[in-house]
């Protein structure tokens, strides 16, 4: 007779020691010789669309930067559609993915170079949807980045509408204008009394 503890799943790493650490995802961005897979660059100069950088820090309650931090983004293209293969990937130079730590900029934060996203077809306001991970976190964290030039569209976003309005602002990315191109900065609060809005997807 079998051993019926032997079909037990044992524990994850998320519910032993956090995720893994951003090295271990991005490890060339870390200086390490292995290629990895996603990077901070979502974009190619030919990808229709305004160009942008998405940047920011990862803060803890008392607003210090969280250098250990893994972000992940997704969005749409500037027509608002998701890469549906690889031929699209390769055609437009648009990946619709990304990831980066936050152990490497001088400002222990965080930068992606892509494009601004358009609303998508089933009425969202332009967005793009993040993911945090980080060491102490067992699980990681779902959030949104709005645009604080996208008024009218973020007024009719169904998901945006579902957050407290006094609350909101915690998911707008603010728009500079600058020599260099267009700059979004959003800042992920983890804790405090500012903390982002974080989804339970």
């Amino acid at each position: 007779m079998s051993d019926p503890t032997a079909a037990t799943p044992g524990q994850t790493p998320s519910q032993t020691v956090g995720p893994f650490f951003a090295y271990g995802l991005v490890p060339t961005q870390y200086g390490y010789p292995f290629r990895s897979l996603f990077g901070g660059v979502l974009a190619e100069a030919r990808t229709p669309g305004l160009p942008i950088v998405l940047t920011g820090r990862v803060l803890d309650a008392n607003g210090a930067p969280i250098g250990d931090a893994l972000i992940e983004i997704q969005h749409a293209d500037a027509r608002g559609r998701h890469p549906r293969s690889r031929a699209e990937v390769e055609e437009s130079g648009f990946r619709g993915f990304g990831r980066v730590g936050t152990g490497t900029l001088p400002d222990g934060g965080y930068a992606f170079r892509t494009i601004k996203p358009g609303a998508t077809p089933d009425g969202q306001a332009p967005h793009i949807d993040v993911i945090v991970s980080m060491r102490g976190l067992l699980s990681h964290a779902f959030t949104r980045v709005y645009f604080d030039d996208e008024a009218a569209a973020n007024a009719a976003d169904p998901v945006l509408a579902s957050v407290p309005a006094e609350r909101r602002g915690t998911l707008l990315a603010r728009r500079s204008d600058l020599p260099g191109g267009t700059v979004y900065r959003f800042d992920i609060r983890m804790q405090g009394e500012d903390e982002t809005v974080f989804f339970d997807v």
